[in-house]
């Protein structure tokens, strides 16, 4: 005990400097991207749990959920996720910080981490109801983070747990495909060329299917070089027409929506346990609308009919969403630094061109990944 009888004070493992504050880009309310403002006032993040750490943001890369989530969408069930119980007093998730990936250095861990010490290199995916990765440090729990592939810089690490974890809870948890059983099955990608489709085509590869993808003409030579054996233009023509002159496929990844669901169902192979699975649900969007509990309710309806619909008809429809795992990213490093898997990265900004990124993204027709270099100091 200290001189006067006090106990002594409960250490933390940290750093030496304690540190208040720290450069960041956040939001303030929604909108379009004038609601982009660099702080270097942002909160510095505290460990909560005891399974929590804190990572140094390396580099951080931008997914079309920041773009959603920067308008606003799905703002009811995030904070709702943020704060289940209403236990803050104020009644805002602002100023709220963007982005979902990081590669960085393990800076403090809570004293229930074992896995991981202070020095390590990781990466990881936050989920979208935790402060973002756009800042110079992000707090999240140890079983979100995973020790980034040893082959790859981090700008190039960060550009894969995102799109890595979304592909793979599609194609691995809800589509039921893996190592042992994906041998020579037909796989068609809709929207191969963004960041969950370059990821997916070399997934599937990787585990020995034969994959066509769809995307513009203009990213045919990236798809052949990622391994796609048949690549098809959805510019040049019916892509409905062209699809349907191909024998008929296992497995079905959407990243594209819209009207393809009316007719990408025929394209799967009747009662051969055939799986079409989408990315694109109205889950967030019904939540925000309708508020939690009809939204819940609605969304649970028309995935429920969709189901049964398709049953009837001798294929399964899923929805696939986002999930955070550091297990699952532990197994797609493996595969990285086998060579199995590459980064693709359509452009790099500094930390300064955040907003430029953003605008980048927004003009879609992207080469895989947008990256954030944190760290330069440019």
């Amino acid at each position: 005990a200290r001189p006067g009888g006090q106990p002594p004070v409960r250490g933390l493992r940290a750093s030496p400097r304690a540190r208040s504050a720290m450069p960041s880009w956040v939001i303030d309310r929604y909108g379009r991207n004038d609601v982009l403002r660099f702080t270097r006032d942002m909160v510095f993040p505290t460990i909560h749990f005891p399974n929590e750490v804190i990572i140094k943001v390396h580099a951080a890369s931008l997914n079309p959920i920041d773009l959603s989530m920067r308008s606003g969408y799905g703002a009811t069930a995030l904070n709702m996720k943020r704060d289940p119980l209403k236990l803050k007093s104020t009644d805002t998730e602002f100023p709220l910080t963007l982005g979902r990936d990081v590669s960085g250095v393990v800076m403090e861990c809570g004293l229930s981490v074992s896995y991981f010490k202070p020095g390590d290199e990781v990466w990881a995916a936050i989920p979208p109801w935790k402060q973002g990765t756009l800042s110079e440090f992000v707090v999240a729990s140890g079983n979100e983070v995973s020790f980034k592939p040893k082959c790859l810089s981090h700008t190039e690490a960060a550009s894969l747990p995102y799109v890595g974890l979304t592909a793979w809870s599609a194609v691995n948890q809800v589509g039921g495909l893996n190592r042992s059983n994906c041998s020579g099955k037909r796989v068609l990608i809709l929207g191969a060329s963004g960041g969950v489709g370059t990821f997916a085509v070399q997934l599937v590869k990787a585990w020995g299917a034969h994959v066509t993808a769809v995307c513009s003409h203009d990213a045919s030579t990236l798809m052949k070089k990622l391994g796609a054996d048949d690549v098809i233009d959805y510019k040049s023509g019916n892509l409905e027409e062209q699809l349907k002159t191909l024998p008929l496929f296992d497995f079905i990844l959407d990243n594209v929506g819209g009207s393809t669901e009316k007719w990408a169902l025929d394209l799967l192979k009747k009662w051969s346990g055939a799986t079409y699975v989408t990315l694109v649900t109205p889950f967030l969007l019904n939540m925000d609308k309708l508020g939690v509990a009809d939204g819940m309710l609605q969304t649970g309806v028309t995935v429920g009919s969709k189901t049964v619909k398709h049953l009837f008809k001798g294929v399964h429809y899923r929805w696939a969403f986002f999930m955070p795992s550091g297990p699952s990213l532990d197994e797609i490093a493996e595969l990285v630094d086998s060579g199995k898997i590459q980064p693709v990265i359509d452009q790099v900004f500094s930390f300064s061109e955040v907003p430029k990124a953003f605008l980048k993204l927004e003009g879609g027709h992207a080469r895989g990944k947008t990256v954030i270099d944190v760290i330069s100091k440019k």
